[in-house]
Formats: structure tokens, sequence, C-alpha cells
């Protein structure tokens, strides 16, 4: 099948409520049961036909009652407010899933969305630094997270850990960290020392590039 070319390199922040590597990744249940948790990218360079997207920043925040291959989630959408009206469309059809193969991470996680808020546009404010694995996003009314390294319980040193997933839909080699969260919008979210991880991925409609 012909799809609209597209492409969005840049920086993924990822934060959930489950405990550090997210279960997730090695096909095993939530942590606490429930699924819940957010998102955020930022566009290096990045187009959909002829709209660039360079410089712009998304953001989704989602809850699951169980797993979340079992469905019944919920989601919403945040777009950079400095986008134009073509840009926003852009953005909002490659979250949904549109214009790419069933086999890409918008599309799986898509399927088992059964309800979308509508998607807002609010500035987001993105900090991020692979190496030293802290990162930090903000939009107003809606989230505030923030992203540091592990640290051994005992010493109090930082710990690295990496993980590589070979044919991961999200990504195939992230920095893991500890995740700190607070959600006031539709989707509530509230935690301290959970999971968060940093990768840069390229995105295509045929998956990661």
């Amino acid at each position: 099948m012909a799809y609209v070319d597209w492409r969005m390199t840049g920086k993924h922040l990822v934060y959930c409520n489950c405990a550090f590597g997210c279960p997730c990744d090695f096909n095993a249940p939530p942590t606490h049961g429930t699924c819940e948790g957010m998102d955020a990218f930022e566009i290096d360079e990045g187009y959909f036909g002829e709209v660039r997207l360079d410089g712009l920043r998304w953001a989704t925040t989602f809850h699951w009652p169980g797993p979340v291959h079992l469905g019944n989630g919920t989601a919403q959408a945040i777009i950079d407010e400095r986008a134009s009206e073509p840009q926003r469309e852009a953005l909002l059809k490659i979250l949904s899933g549109e214009e790419q193969e069933p086999t890409t991470m918008f599309n799986i996680y898509g399927s088992t969305i059964e309800k979308e808020y509508d998607p807002l546009f609010l500035p987001i404010e993105f900090e991020f630094d692979l190496d030293k694995r802290r990162a930090r996003v903000a939009i107003p009314g809606v989230a505030e997270t923030s992203t540091e390294p592990i640290r051994n319980p005992v010493t109090g040193a930082e710990h690295r850990a990496r993980v590589l997933l070979p044919e991961g839909f999200e990504y195939r080699e992230a920095e893991m960290a500890s995740g700190s969260a607070k959600g006031t919008g539709e989707i509530k979210l509230d935690w301290t020392g959970r999971h968060s991880s940093l990768s840069y991925i390229t995105l295509t409609p045929y998956g990661l590039a």
C-alpha cells in the first residue's frame, strides 16, 4: 500500500507507572496491574509530504485498565502550539496511526485505544540529555515530568542501564532512567521513581528506520 511520505527524527522520552525497565518491553504484565503514562517527542528533522515538521514537539498521555494488549485504553494528544494548521493536521494523522503500516508504534498503540480526548494545542517545554539521563517536560494544565539517573539504593551512585530491542517497534536502544510524573489533565498521573526511557529514533510509515 502507498502512504504519504513522512519521517520524524528526534528525541523520544517515555514515562510510565511501572518499575524501571517497563515490563511491556519484556512481554510481562504491568507492575501495578494498570498501565498509565506519557511520551513526548522533539522533532529535529521531519516532514509529512510537503509539510515540514522541524523543531516541533508533541506528547501523548495514556491510561489502560490492565495490560496494554488487552485494550480499553484512553489517550490524549498534545500538539505544539507553534504548529501551523497544516502541521497540526499532519502530526495528528501520524499520531492516530494513519498513513502507516499496522506494525508501527502509533498504529499498534492506537489499536488498543477505546476513547480519545480532543487534542490540545499548547506550549510544550522539553529538555533532554541522553548521556546524563536527565529530561523534563512541562505542559500547562496537563502534565509535568522529570527524568534523572537510576541510583544505587545503598551508595546513591548513578546506575546506568540500556535496553536493546533488535525487533522493537518503539526503539532499538534506549537509556533507562527514573521518572516522576504529575498529570492534572483528562488523564491523571502521579508517581515518582518509576520507569522512564530516553532514545533518539527515526519514525517512518514503515516503522523505525
